[in-house]
Order: structure tokens, then sequence, then C-alpha cells
């Protein structure tokens, strides 16, 4: 068994393990480690446990201190630095006329490097841009383009729930989320409720995932046939997932009715599930192209859900 330390770098940033060495080192602190791109300086946001031996893939580095007031000064000092490093990176920017844009800037705790990044429609030739920089701070340049989730990231926002985004708060790690998911959780193909601000599927997709597709195996499909407990047949028209109901038209001699059934009374063949929300669509849809909630339910089959 090893001792380590989970170390956070960055706010919703990625976990680093490290050896906490001789230390005693709690949960909330700060330390100074080495990692690849140097010295740094970050937050201990798991505390000093035991994991078997097998279970650390690489050797583990030490923390070289516990952080001082003096380091916490200097990591204070390197972050106002990191403000008025992007504004002179985009007025450098500008100077060149690069199709790009500077989303934040970060400089190592021991300023061996200064890393920009940005955002671009494709490849920008920034080597004239670098050496400008270097220039400018004396040290090691770096730029790194990245994605519009990284933006949403870097940047942080509200989402549609009114909350603060997800990934800027605690997911450390992009989830990857489908159309596949929205079916599964029935939830309206409108672009406007599915995509976040980065102009994505949400991420919070991911989050009852597992619970639906459990809940979903215990439920017919819709246009499936059906017989209830009193030994009539019907076709499913739709579902609540969370509640376990089944909504049926049963035939009743020469008249047909839309009942509701708990799905435990019901007994059925389960017919294979294309990944959709209806037995009528057998594709994924490019849902950006589609202009309404009213056209994608024309088109898809699926149902509206209140607000």
């Amino acid at each position: 068994m090893k001792k380590i330390i989970g170390v956070r770098f960055r706010k919703a940033g990625k976990i680093y393990y490290f050896s906490p060495a001789n230390l005693e080192i709690e949960k909330g602190c700060h330390v100074i480690v080495e990692t690849i791109r140097g010295v740094e300086y970050g937050s201990v946001v798991l505390g000093m446990r035991e994991v078997p031996d097998e279970e650390i893939t690489t050797p583990l580095k030490e923390v070289i201190r516990i952080a001082t007031k003096e380091d916490d000064e200097k990591e204070k000092e390197n972050r106002e630095k990191e403000a008025k490093a992007f504004e002179i990176c985009e007025k450098k920017i500008e100077k060149h006329g690069l199709p790009m844009k500077l989303i934040g800037t970060e400089f190592t705790f021991d300023n061996n490097k200064a890393l920009f990044y940005f955002t671009a429609e494709g490849r920008v030739d920034f080597r004239e841009l670098v050496r400008d920089l270097a220039s400018v701070f004396k040290t090691r340049i770096e730029l790194r383009q990245i994605g519009v989730r990284d933006e949403a990231k870097v940047r942080g926002g509200y989402g549609i729930c009114g909350r603060p985004l997800c990934c800027a708060t605690f997911l450390s790690d992009f989830a990857t989320v489908s159309i596949k998911m929205a079916k599964e959780q029935n939830i309206s193909l409108n672009p406007s409720k599915i995509s976040g601000v980065c102009g994505r599927l949400m991420c919070c997709l991911k989050n009852e995932q597992e619970n639906y597709e459990y809940l979903n195996k215990n439920l017919p499909n819709i246009g499936d046939i059906v017989t209830t407990g009193d030994g009539l047949k019907g076709e499913v028209v739709g579902v609540n997932v969370l509640k376990q109901l089944v909504n049926v038209v049963v035939e009743d001699k020469d008249s047909k009715e839309k009942k509701q059934y708990d799905v435990k009374d019901l007994k059925f063949k389960k017919t294979r599930k294309d990944n959709n929300v209806n037995k009528n669509s057998n594709q994924d849809i490019d849902y950006k192209e589609l202009k309404s909630l009213e056209e994608l339910e024309k088109k898809e089959g699926a149902s509206k859900i209140d607000d």
C-alpha cells in the first residue's frame, strides 16, 4: 500500500496524484509539486489515503513542500500577471491579424512557461506571435488551441437551469454525450433545450442515463402489442418511464379506448429498440438542421414535454 494525495491546479480541473512523503498534508491546504510542465502550486482536494501498489500506474512524484505565505503571495502575483498577459496577447493578435480568439492565459508557478489558450476555425500560423510574446515575457511561450466545450469551462457562465455551468464548477473531465441519451430519456429534441451554452449537447444528459436505461428495460416500446390483466390486447402509445406507467389503446368489441396501466399488470414480448423514441424512427437526426419543435415532432414522432 502507498499513501497518496489528490491535487488540483485549476478550479474544476483534473485531479493529479502525488506522494505526501513524510509531510502531514490535509485536504484544503496548498502544496508545491513538480509536474511535466515544471514546478506548480496546487490545492489538495483529496486528503491522504492508502491505495494498493497495483492501482498506481506511474511512479508517484513527491510533494516538494507545503505552500508557505511567500508561495501564496507569488501565486497571487502570477494571477495578476496572467490578467495583464491576456491584454497584451489580445493586442498582439490584433496586430498580426490572426483569425483566433484568446480564451485564457496561464503561468506556471516558477514562471518557466506561459500558456495562452485560444479558439479558431482552423489551423493558425502563430509563429510570429510566439516570437513577439517571448520577447515581451522573456520565458517559454506555448499557444494551445482548445474546443468550444473547453472554452465554456474556462470562461464559465450559467446554464438554462439557472445554475453555474457544471464543467466550470465540478466536472474535471467531459463525459461523452449523444442524441441517443436525449431519446432514451424522452426529452424534447428541440436544440435550444438540449444544447449547452457551448452549442454542444448538455453534459447533464449523462447524469441519469444509467437510471433511464435500467427503467426502460422494464417497459414495452411504443407500438408494441400488450395483453392487459383483464385479457384485453392493445397497442402501446406512450410510457411514463419514472412512474413505470404505460398508455395503451385497447380494443373492446367495436370500440377503442386509451387506458393507463402499471407495467406490472401487462404481459408483452418486448421488440428490439433501435435507440429511438419510437419504432418509426431508425436513425439519428442532425438536430442542428431542424428549425422548430413542430418540424422535429413531425419527422421524429417525439412527444411534447411540458416546459
